[in-house]
């Protein structure tokens, strides 16, 4: 957070959504006249428009996907529950859970990195053993963490990745979400008990893929609003958010040439088929084990156009596009890289176009070969 303040905005690889956004932010508070709940920074309709885009303020659309799910998120958000979203990895749920926090409480982020050493002190709060072994327990010595924050100020923590948390670690929520409180036994008197502001709650974070790693406990469960965020059903869509977030990728990395639409169409077709395991005219084939989301895609396209650039001079081909997706095919299965030359070499050879033409000659620069 310290540091964070001290780089300029334009050196920031990724600034978060209420930097990025700072000025729609502005303007949505500005004509926003709508019943607000307690403590949040915009009403619902005004939180909606931000994440869902409203042209009449000149705000844009920021997530791709069934608006009633941002209805229904915004009211979740507004109970005593906690925010569940749950879907399969890429699907944009961290990208969600950002504007929300953004949109309800200015800031998005009070963030909980979940993982399998992720421990209470990360959660709730810490201490300065330096301070503690000179005066004690004491709020001077206390270092809080993002939970204890939102609770005291009123604002949204997000919980990424809930579910790669133990069991143990996960449950350190139930008094929070149920009764609205956090004790520090180790304070004495009323400030060892901190009780919740108007405003604070928890949006979490959970990948489909993750479902019996550490499953939360019907306890937890109950404390919860689920939805789930599903893919891209539509091409044109996905294609759209593809070429806008690689484009803007790469202008950030320094490439002043668009990626090509017409490589970007076979990207996503591709990448479309391998999650599906079916081509577009119906053949069946083998679906890849690991991730083929519109999130990887958006990765993948943005390195074809750094291959292209900065080794040609140029816009990146369908001939990167073999070279890139063989560090996204393989990270789960080493037979997926098998799976992925019998798809360039058996689904690709009835289409037409220069560009699928090349990603079939490039099969050849796949590793093993």
């Amino acid at each position: 957070m310290t540091l964070s303040v001290t780089v300029p905005v334009d050196a920031m690889q990724r600034p978060p959504a209420e930097v990025r956004y700072a000025d729609e932010l502005a303007r949505l508070r500005a004509a926003d006249d709508a019943p607000t709940p307690p403590g949040w920074a915009l009403s619902l309709r005004a939180a909606r428009a931000f994440v869902v885009g409203d042209d009449a303020l000149g705000v844009t659309r920021k997530f791709v996907g069934d608006p009633s799910l941002i209805d229904r998120a915004l009211v979740s958000l507004a109970t005593s529950r906690g925010l569940l979203l749950v879907g399969e990895p890429g699907t944009a749920k961290s990208l969600l859970s950002e504007l929300l926090a953004a949109a309800v409480s200015g800031e998005s982020t009070l963030t909980i990195q979940g993982g399998a050493a992720t421990t209470e002190d990360q959660i709730k709060y810490s201490w300065n053993y330096a301070l503690l072994v000179s005066e004690g327990p004491s709020e001077r010595s206390l270092v809080p963490a993002p939970l204890l924050r939102g609770m005291a100020e009123g604002r949204t923590v997000r919980f990424e990745e809930i579910t790669r948390c133990p069991l143990e670690v996960q449950d350190c929520l139930l008094s929070p979400l149920s009764d609205r409180v956090l004790a520090v036994p180790e304070l004495p008197g009323g400030a060892g008990m901190v009780f919740a502001k108007d405003g604070f709650n928890i949006i979490a974070t959970a990948n489909t893929r993750d479902r019996g790693v550490n499953d939360m406990s019907s306890a937890l469960k109950r404390r919860f609003n689920f939805e789930t965020v599903f893919p891209i059903a539509d091409f044109d869509t996905e294609l759209a958010l593809v070429e806008a977030e690689a484009g803007a990728l790469l202008r950030r990395s320094g490439v002043t040439v668009p990626p090509r639409r017409d490589v970007l169409e076979v990207l996503v077709t591709a990448f479309r088929e391998l999650r599906t395991g079916r081509t577009a005219r119906g053949d069946e084939m083998d679906r890849l084990s690991g991730v083929m989301s519109t999130a990887e895609a958006v990765a993948v396209a943005h390195a074809i156009g750094l291959r292209g650039w900065f080794l040609r001079g140029a816009a990146g081909t369908a001939g990167d596009l073999a070279s890139c997706l063989a560090g996204t095919a393989a990270k789960d299965n080493p037979e997926d890289l098998a799976k992925l030359r019998r798809y360039l070499e058996q689904h690709t050879g009835w289409r037409s176009g220069e560009q699928w033409r090349e990603l079939r000659d490039a099969r050849r620069e796949l590793p093993g070969g």
